[in-house]
């Protein structure tokens, strides 16, 4: 298959790029890596009338540390380049773990982190990360400027986002791990490096204490993909956990009220509802217990 014919303009700039896109709305797709646009395309499964090319546009390619401690990104940063950073497995370390799963070597190598959280793939491990580690997301537009959207805000429905067909995202800011934090990203695959039958991004943080051993749960968020049309926060799991010391009892039961309570999950040719309920008990499980350990183990160093 090829795709329907269309408009194609390769802006050198941010302006001339919402330049275009103001001209189009609607009839216009943004082409940043286009590891998912151009398959969809090839089928016909998206036929935009115009493409706005951004991989000329070279002020969307970096990575800088924000004035808290944190990471501002933008948005055309390759997804190697993210993985393959010091300055990010030192301070955003869940992401570099994460990139590791997602696809190949060399389809990270074109794909953006703003592509494909601007994409919005129930499925993509970038959109639960985004989540998950509570980022915001930088847009504009010619005709209102620049507005911050967080990332729990940003993903509506299935690829489906809070962009207006005039903006463009272009940064990903990413906070500061919070002191006594830890964190935990997992999945399930049938094969290396396929999309997941269900994934988790957790981070938790404790409570101040002398012994970190025996420190309560301060908050902890669990995010889901590939359970629903978005990414899904676990609301009553984290509500279980908070103020609660992380004994194997409290994350099992952390556990399956998100299975049980926070998801919907639906049946396909990959798996059913029933194994994809019974994937994000265990894995929940799994993952806050790497992260409460992460969590100890970051507040013991501290105090030595």
């Amino acid at each position: 298959m090829k795709p329907a014919p269309f408009k194609y303009y390769a802006p050198s700039t941010v302006d001339e790029a919402l330049l275009r896109l103001a001209e189009h709305g609607w009839d216009a797709k943004v082409l940043a890596g286009g590891q998912s646009l151009v398959p969809m395309m090839n089928f016909r499964l998206a036929q935009p009338a115009v493409l706005v090319d951004l991989n000329g546009v070279s002020e969307l390619f970096y990575i800088q540390t924000g004035k808290s401690g944190g990471l501002n990104i933008g948005a055309m940063t390759r997804q190697r380049q993210v993985e393959l950073d010091p300055r990010v497995a030192e301070r955003a370390p869940m992401l570099s773990e994460a990139l590791s799963k997602v696809a190949y070597p060399q389809i990270r190598s074109r794909g953006t982190l703003g592509g494909s959280i601007a994409h919005a793939d129930p499925s993509a491990e970038l959109v639960a990360l985004s989540v998950a580690l509570e980022s915001r997301l930088r847009l504009r537009s010619k005709q209102k400027g620049e507005r911050w959207v967080a990332a729990n805000e940003f993903f509506l429905g299935l690829f489906t986002t809070a962009l207006e067909p005039d903006e463009l995202l272009v940064e990903v800011e990413l906070p500061p791990m919070p002191q006594r934090s830890g964190w935990s990203f997992m999945e399930v695959t049938r094969r290396h490096h396929d999309f997941a039958l269900v994934g988790v991004a957790a981070v938790v943080v404790l409570e101040k204490a002398r012994d970190p051993q025996v420190a309560r749960c301060e908050r902890a968020r669990l995010v889901y993909f590939s359970v629903g049309d978005g990414p899904v926060e676990s609301h009553q799991a984290a509500a279980a956990l908070k103020g609660q010391e992380p004994t194997p009892e409290a994350i099992l039961d952390a556990a399956e009220t998100a299975g049980d309570a926070d998801v919907d999950p639906n049946s396909d040719i990959n798996a059913t509802a029933e194994y994809r309920r019974h994937l994000v008990k265990v894995l929940g499980r799994r993952a806050l217990t790497e992260a409460f350990e992460r969590a100890r183990d970051g507040a013991r160093r501290r105090l030595l």
